[in-house]
């Protein structure tokens, strides 16, 4: 293959070993995986996807591969590839991939082309970054595209903007929305990982500081949840009366940030949104304040203006940078403002990427079969989708359920009955 660009081949050994890790913990990726080989169900379909390269990512590519898919495979963050999963999958499984740990943002941009010179029937995307330079850029080849997916909220609102304004050409189904994702991956799998993280970009312990989680999303209840469970006190910020309700009544303090600023001593944005730590809070923080983030992209602390008020700036340890402000105050933002948990550590559990990532393969069977009967919009994950999903990962962890009788499937469909 010469169709590729990763950090070095060499390390494609190391990475396989680590996908057939991940895949130990992949049991319902592998079940579908099986059927996808009888079933071809992808057969002679071009599949661009722009992820997270980790070896989670990496075992959805050979059971789109196992489909019958033609796939590349760019990454969806700067600073999120696995470099020896890069090189394994253009080695061992000949998966075309442009992504490179650290790569700066004209090359991730160039990566992104590159995949999307492939020409794609169906795109994947962890952000949304394919689908806008596709449809700004690249427009002479959204004629090829039946439809596509979604990974994360930040990308679902991205998404969702576009066919609100008109300008999405193709329908795309909201991975991130399915019950089986978002419930899993982005309370327990962002809650671990982000913590994880955090903790080897520092070596700090945890216990007794006081730890602000920037929005009450289920990635941010994941990780309030963790860090109190890790001795934390955790404050809350939010702009959502009724996520700030929930906060409050699941024990949390909440506050505006600007008084939490005052009171942090670890900051982590999960929000999707602009500068929600921004110039005015940096102006208020102790000494050693420590930032992180766990949204999609680096826009959610104002690390332009923390430059401009800071004196100096230093490495102090890897993905641990340190501002000195003019007053002497130290600010240490981790991972350059971009996910901590990718990249400082190695993403979420691969327990529960399997559902995520069993929900990206099964919605781009049911585009393929679909995609002439639905509109260029934003859809939720099929319910008999997230149901199977659900009712496979069970069967994979040996637990069972009960099941309805006749007399009460009945009883819950009819009005006749009362006290």
């Amino acid at each position: 293959m010469d169709n590729y660009d990763v950090k070095d081949m060499s390390l494609a050994e190391g990475g396989r070993l680590r996908m057939e890790w991940a895949a130990r913990e992949m049991p319902v990726l592998a079940s579908i995986s099986e059927r996808f080989k009888k079933e071809q169900p992808l057969k002679g379909l071009r599949i661009s996807g722009c992820l997270h390269v980790t070896t989670e990512t990496a075992n959805l590519m050979t059971t789109l591969q196992a489909g019958g898919a033609d796939v590349v495979l760019t990454a969806s963050n700067p600073l999120s590839t696995q470099d020896d999963v890069a090189a394994a999958l253009v080695s061992n499984f000949e998966i075309p991939t442009f992504a490179i740990k650290g790569e700066t943002n004209t090359v991730y941009y160039k990566h992104i082309n590159a995949a999307l010179d492939h020409k794609p029937h169906l795109t994947m995307d962890d952000g949304a970054d394919l689908v806008s330079i596709l449809h700004k850029d690249r427009r002479e080849l959204l004629d090829n595209v039946m439809g596509g997916t979604e990974e994360t909220t930040t990308g679902v609102i991205r998404l969702r903007a576009m066919a609100h304004d008109g300008a999405l050409t193709y329908p795309i189904i909201a991975v991130n929305d399915a019950m089986t994702k978002h419930f899993f991956d982005n309370r327990y799998g962002t809650g671990q990982s982000t913590l994880d993280g955090i903790i080897r970009a520092t070596n700090i312990l945890l216990a007794g500081k006081t730890f602000v989680v920037v929005g009450y999303g289920w990635c941010a209840r994941g990780l309030a949840m963790r860090a109190r469970g890790m001795g934390s006190n955790v404050i809350v910020t939010e702009v959502d009366s009724l996520k700030a309700l929930e906060a409050v009544m699941d024990g949390f303090r909440v506050m505006p940030m600007m008084k939490a600023a005052k009171e942090g001593d670890i900051f982590c944005t999960l929000t999707g949104d602009l500068n929600v730590i921004d110039k005015h809070h940096f102006e208020v923080m102790k000494d050693g304040a420590i930032l992180a983030n766990s949204g999609h992209f680096n826009a959610e602390i104002n690390i332009p203006a923390l430059e401009e008020m800071a004196a100096t700036k230093r490495l102090v340890r890897p993905f641990v940078d340190e501002y000195t402000m003019k007053d002497g105050r130290r600010i240490h933002v981790l991972g350059e403002g971009r996910l901590i948990n990718l990249a400082a550590a190695e993403g979420h559990p691969a327990s529960v990427m399997d559902m995520s990532f069993a929900n990206q393969a099964l919605s781009l069977e049911y585009m393929v079969k679909n995609a002439d009967k639905l509109e260029n919009t934003v859809y939720g994950v099929p319910q008999d989708i997230d149901l199977e999903i659900a009712r496979l990962k069970l069967e994979a962890m040996g637990v069972e359920i009960d099941t309805l009788t006749p007399e009460q499937e009945k009883y819950l469909h009819s009005w006749e009955q009362g006290t």
